[in-house]
């Protein structure tokens, strides 16, 4: 927890600077984001909505990273969980089945992603595509499934325009409040993200995870089979970030038009990064980086900055993470050396 005090430190060094470089009074765009993310009620839930699908992509991401499978795909198998929760939304749409049918499609969801991300697996195994190339390439088919399936497959009856048929209430995620768009979903990501963290530092499993992970040469003169450990990684990642597409589509849309996707797969990355890759860490991370975005409204009155601001910062922040620890790498090794 030491090391995403110190990212969420740099975060916030982040934020400032962009402040001082548009042109944004400090103190008063601080008073405007911390209001708009967290100033009330309304709010409130809004930053933990916009948090729930980045939580668990972030999770996700978390998980392959620490086995050393560094999967970029998280947008991908979003998707590809959202295209398959729809589909058996569009069977079972006139059933009745409600929380039966929702928890069906949320189980679908997961198998979507988990299928995504281990076709990047087989292709890494069997074929030697390194994962960030085949995640990141796969990220792009996905996305132009999910415009073949809306606009085809999937698409309304009686509709010319790529949009799947809306989902009755009960088979919904229940929410917490006619008031608001706050949903049983962040719940889900919560308990998810916690058995995540505690099968990572608590279980035999996680534990090889992680030491593969570390130090993949270690692994193997311990009879490890790192391929083996990055490729069950990488399934469990692919299935948490397939179930962040279905909640957001059982607890938001109700239905999947071409332009589904808030990027959340991608957001995932610097969530987890200003995590420090630990599950438990990433759920602060998470919903500070949804208040972000839930704030950037209240930011319009200087020229439209609210539009790109977290973007900006999002960027910022990878990039500035990635250079201090390179750095920090560097002045570990030399350490070691002397």
């Amino acid at each position: 927890m030491k090391q995403f005090a110190v990212t969420a430190l740099f975060l916030l060094v982040v934020i400032a600077a962009s402040f001082i470089i548009f042109g944004i009074p400090l103190g008063e765009g601080s008073k405007l984001l911390f209001e708009g993310a967290f100033g009330d009620k309304v709010a409130i839930s809004q930053s933990l909505v916009r948090a729930t699908p980045v939580l668990l992509t972030a999770t996700g991401i978390t998980v392959a990273w620490r086995a050393g499978a560094f999967n970029i795909g998280g947008e991908g198998q979003l998707l590809a969980g959202a295209i398959l929760a729809a589909t058996i939304g569009k069977v079972i749409l006139n059933t009745h089945l409600g929380l039966a049918g929702c928890l069906l499609m949320m189980l679908g969801a997961a198998a979507g992603g988990a299928l995504w991300s281990g076709l990047a697996g087989v292709l890494y195994l069997k074929r030697g595509v390194d994962l960030v190339i085949g995640t990141i390439l796969l990220n792009f088919i996905a996305d132009n499934l999910l415009l073949f399936f809306v606009g085809g497959p999937l698409r309304k009856a009686g509709q010319t325009s790529p949009i799947t048929d809306q989902l009755p209430d009960d088979l919904m995620l229940p929410k917490f409040s006619r008031q608001s768009d706050l949903h049983l979903g962040i719940l889900i990501a919560l308990l998810v993200a916690i058995g995540v963290g505690i099968w990572m530092f608590r279980t035999r499993s996680g534990y090889f995870s992680r030491i593969v992970g570390a130090n993949a040469r270690f692994a193997r003169s311990n009879r490890l089979d790192a391929n083996q450990v990055k490729f069950r990684a990488m399934i469990l990642s692919g299935a948490v970030c397939g179930l962040a597409g279905g909640i957001q589509y059982l607890g938001i849309n109700g239905q999947i038009t071409g332009s589904f996707s808030h990027q959340d797969g991608f957001l995932g990355i610097p969530v987890a990064l200003v995590g420090a890759l630990n599950p438990f860490a990433v759920i602060p991370s998470s919903v500070l980086f949804g208040g972000l975005f839930a704030a950037t409204s209240n930011l319009s009155r200087f020229g439209g900055i609210g539009s790109y601001f977290v973007y900006v910062i999002q960027a910022a922040t990878v990039l500035g993470l990635l250079l201090f620890r390179s750095i920090n790498d560097k002045r570990l090794a030399a350490r070691g050396v002397e």
